[in-house]
């Protein structure tokens, strides 16, 4: 485990709240990772999350590709996103980041934040631009933010795609893991934890691909249905932070504790809510065949290796939810156009062969799908480094 490149704590003059940058390493000169915001956030979680980033630029590089790898970094701000102050909070915080953002940090939106909360903010903030940074690589920069601003605009059944091909890109990974195993979707159960932006995105693939959502989980507890739930009512009845309008549920619909999603009876869970989520005391509840992190480090380390005793299998966060940063590249370097078809075909074409390599890997290697998508990068990142550089 590598030490960053650069690790900083800033503290909030007017609240004392902390925020963090970590910047794992650069790859030409720039690094890439999203902004998180939520009560509790630490410079280790940050940290951890920075790692993953380098991780997953170095797992969608493609040699014939237009775009090239950066490197990985991750910001995090200790607040409460629905706090009253968190936007005052996260607009000093980019002001406080800005000659890291305008010269080597690229970012966006992570848990607690959205991408048109972000921007605003970076506006007000004074920057031009969340990404701005990566702009001096790019061949013709006004066509290629042209592109990037026409993808964002870009609504399928009034949900913007920029939110769609995260869970497009996890919903893949979980059907290339079925697939694989014999499996057929139809009549495969899911439980789906957080029905936020990648979690309800998610539920949605993964139910148009025949599976059945039968336990979804939000802040105020569980909703379960052995025989299905009707996920396009419940992501219609959601507010801003994926709370579900109890009024919406039918009369086989069930109100469970929050953690129940766990236990539920079902072959996939996908956690993609919060970090943490599944420990060492929880992890014996779970009876499903697969784990699919649609979150950060949603599965800790020591829980992970008793689920693999189980035979339970942990697709993990580094490829399960690495489609929305790449998706950003792919558009602004040009791989592909700013239209939804071809988003989610290649976000597809590229998660199957990226899983179909991890599990073929941990096959071979008689180890976990975790420790071969490490075993991919480190085969990756000598190459990356031999052909564009980094700093370490």
């Amino acid at each position: 485990m590598t030490t960053p490149l650069m690790s900083l704590t800033w503290t909030d003059h007017l609240t004392g709240r902390q925020g963090f940058l970590v910047v794992d390493r650069l790859v030409r000169g720039v690094s890439s990772g999203g902004l998180r915001m939520r009560e509790g956030c630490t410079l280790d979680e940050v940290t951890g999350l920075a790692r993953g980033m380098t991780m997953k630029e170095a797992l969608h590089y493609n040699p014939e590709g237009r775009y090239i790898p950066l490197g990985g970094a991750k910001g995090g701000i200790d607040c409460d996103p629905q706090d009253p102050r968190a936007y005052p909070l996260l607009v000093r915080y980019l002001r406080a980041m800005k000659p890291y953002i305008e010269r080597f940090w690229t970012t966006g939106e992570d848990l607690g934040l959205s991408q048109d909360l972000v921007d605003r903010a970076a506006a007000e903030a004074g920057l031009v631009s969340s990404v701005q940074a990566v702009y001096p690589l790019l061949d013709d920069e006004t066509t290629a933010r042209r592109r990037l601003a026409d993808a964002f605009a870009v609504e399928v059944d009034g949900i913007g795609l920029d939110e769609l091909v995260g869970g497009c890109g996890v919903a893949e990974a979980a059907l290339a893991a079925l697939d694989r195993a014999g499996v057929p979707h139809a009549g495969t159960r899911v439980a789906v934890q957080g029905l936020g932006t990648m979690g309800g995105a998610t539920t949605r693939f993964l139910t148009r691909a025949g599976l059945t959502v039968v336990a979804v989980a939000d802040i105020k507890g569980t909703i379960a249905n052995p025989a299905g739930l009707d996920v396009e009512a419940l992501l219609a009845a959601r507010d801003a932070y994926g709370t579900v309008d109890r009024a919406a549920l039918r009369p086989g619909d069930r109100e469970l504790p929050g953690d129940a999603w766990l236990s539920a009876d079902a072959e996939v869970l996908v956690p993609a809510a919060v970090s943490y989520a599944i420990d060492t005391g929880n992890q014996e509840h779970v009876t499903a065949r697969w784990i699919v992190e649609a979150a950060n480090m949603p599965v800790l380390p020591e829980a992970e290796e008793l689920l693999a005793a189980r035979g339970v299998t942990v697709l993990p966060d580094v490829v399960v939810n690495s489609g929305t940063n790449a998706w950003w590249w792919w558009t602004l370097f040009g791989d592909i156009g700013p239209h939804a078809d071809e988003a989610f075909a290649h976000t597809r074409r590229s998660m199957r062969t990226l899983v179909d390599q991890m599990l073929a890997r941990a096959e071979t290697d008689g180890t976990t799908p975790r420790a071969a998508a490490h075993a991919i990068v480190a085969d990756r990142l000598p190459v990356i480094a031999e052909r564009f550089g980094w700093y370490r």
